[in-house]
């Protein structure tokens, strides 16, 4: 058994929730970024300010720009999990055909099928690299063989059980949408200031609708909140860090005092209902847009791309495009960012007045 972990402990091979469950997912997130969500966002801004070198095929019959981007949303994915679990080159390079296939056979819950199987093929890549003389063909042999075969195995089941959940939470939220905006939007937020990815949650999910909706409510109250809560200690520079990059920068400040959550929280609590009970918020664009809050502002343009162009998920569950009106855009400012800062901004100030919140007690170092 010695022999066992100190040959893990050379391979860099850490069985563990953070390397798998932190750092894999929070990089597949990255890997969904950038190629499907960037790619649907370069095709929405090709349609609908008609630029042509977006919406022309990159060539004869092919796909656009965007098109690209989000066709390669598999290896994507699977390359930026090993490049998380410091996978070597040759790992990282044979983990390209695994994401493709995993994604493929996993359909709607593709995302967590190839969390999985890129997982256990860069663990056995890394394992046999650099053992024997033929390398060159053993790492790329034995990381495809293992990944694509387990995708074989479990792609389908996993992406089916994914997109289920899924489908639940949809319903659940369309059946109760107060008490299920609460939920959703709680939930998905704390998600989101914790170190794992409410983004590749919520992709893995597949969740788009009204379900989306209170989600990016949850998320936009973290991020917002903490920003505008903590303005008096971080100013200018905290505020833009964490309303537009990641309320995740306080973590430390939760730990040393979990009260400093409650202001954020029951603020997502209230802007969740807000968003599915009042205004009817859907994020209708990419799922992993319903769990990126106001970071990069792709919570409000994945709402954006789903009204003008609906992502193939959001359609299986019947969306359509739609031309949005004031009221629309109305409840997308006030559901993004102006509810979260005035609402947690009280709250923040009610609890430093009750002493749960000190001074000093959110700076970001």
């Amino acid at each position: 058994m010695s022999k066992f972990k100190a040959f893990l402990k050379r391979k860099d091979i850490e069985i563990s929730l953070r390397r798998y469950g932190i750092d894999a997912l929070s990089a597949m997130a990255q890997g969904l970024f950038c190629s499907l969500l960037i790619g649907t966002i370069l095709n929405t801004l090709g349609t609908q300010f008609h630029i042509g070198f977006l919406t022309m095929p990159i060539y004869p019959d092919g796909p656009t720009i965007g098109g690209a981007a989000m066709q390669m949303v598999g290896p994507a994915m699977a390359v930026a999990i090993g490049y998380a679990l410091h996978a070597p080159g040759m790992v990282l390079f044979s983990l390209v055909p695994v994401g493709f296939a995993t994604n493929a056979i996993g359909g709607a819950g593709g995302p967590l099928a190839v969390l999985v199987t890129a997982v256990v093929a860069s663990e056995f890549g890394k394992a046999v690299s650099k053992e024997t003389k033929v390398d060159i063909l053993v790492t790329p042999i034995v990381t495809i063989l293992v990944g694509i075969g387990l995708a074989m195995l479990v792609a389908a089941p996993i992406g089916k059980a994914a997109s289920a959940v899924g489908q639940l939470i949809m319903w659940a939220t369309q059946q109760q949408p107060f008490v299920m905006g609460i939920l959703v939007s709680v939930i998905v937020g704390i998600a989101l200031t914790l170190p794992i990815s409410s983004a590749a949650i919520c992709a893995a999910l597949s969740l788009t609708g009204l379900a989306g909706g209170a989600a990016l409510a949850g998320c936009c109250a973290q991020m917002v909140g903490f920003a505008v809560m903590s303005f008096k200690e971080n100013r200018w520079g905290g505020l833009v860090s964490q309303g537009l990059g990641t309320s995740m920068l306080q973590m430390g400040n939760i730990v040393r005092n979990p009260k400093v959550w409650i202001a954020p929280i029951l603020t997502s609590a209230i802007t969740g209902p807000i968003a599915t009970c009042i205004f009817k918020l859907e994020m209708n664009g990419a799922a992993i847009n319903s769990g990126m809050g106001t970071c990069g502002l792709c919570g409000p343009i994945g709402v954006w791309t789903g009204w003008v162009t609906p992502s193939e998920a959001a359609l299986q569950n019947g969306a359509a495009a739609i031309t949005p009106g004031a009221i629309d855009w109305i409840g997308l400012a006030l559901v993004s960012v102006v509810l979260p800062a005035v609402i947690c901004a009280l709250l923040g100030a009610l609890s430093r007045k009750l002493g749960w919140v000190r001074d000093g007690d959110l700076k970001l170092d």
